[in-house]
């Protein structure tokens, strides 16, 4: 990185520029058609309920990558870690060394804030990625699989009863 290249907290200004930035992470992930996400949505969870934090990698006065992270906990650990739920730098900025510097930067936010452990997920097809993340010394975590529920599938586990037990 050079002195015209630094990095920004996102402002409730910037949801129009996270949403495009997402929206080109989708197309990049093969995943579009998934993207729900609007302006309205992320001010409201990222500006109004303070739940995720996006920073931007600012070369020569343009936004060339971004992050989304938010803190999770660790109980073996017995403190907060940072899950970055997205990476990504624009097509035409890629192998300057960005991506290795928002990680980086994240590692000294991880550090600074005295978190236990930087984590993500990527995709099993996403050779270039896992190549990189490798190159860093990243670990995959091999032992564990990823569950989800989500959409109408969560919204029927919620409204579940369940009469062997009396919870309230």
């Amino acid at each position: 990185m050079n002195n015209k290249s630094y990095f920004r907290y996102a402002t409730e200004s910037d949801v129009p520029l996270i949403l495009d930035f997402i929206k080109k992470l989708a197309d990049y992930e093969r995943m579009a058609d998934e993207v729900i996400a609007t302006e309205d949505l992320l001010n409201e969870w990222l500006f109004e309920r303070n739940k995720a934090e996006v920073l931007f990698l600012v070369v020569e006065e343009k936004e060339v990558g971004f992050a989304l992270f938010f803190h999770n906990f660790s109980t073996f650990l017995g403190r907060a870690g940072i899950y970055l739920e997205d990476l990504f730098v624009l097509e035409e900025h890629r192998k300057k060394g960005y991506g290795r510097a928002i990680l980086r930067k994240l590692a000294q936010i991880a550090r600074e804030r005295g978190c236990g452990r930087l984590e993500w997920w990527c995709l099993d097809w996403n050779k270039p990625s896992i190549d990189f993340y490798r190159s860093l010394g990243a670990q995959p975590m091999e032992d564990w699989t990823v569950f989800r529920l989500s959409g109408s599938t969560l919204l029927q586990v919620a409204e579940q009863e369940d009469e062997s037990l009396e919870l309230t």
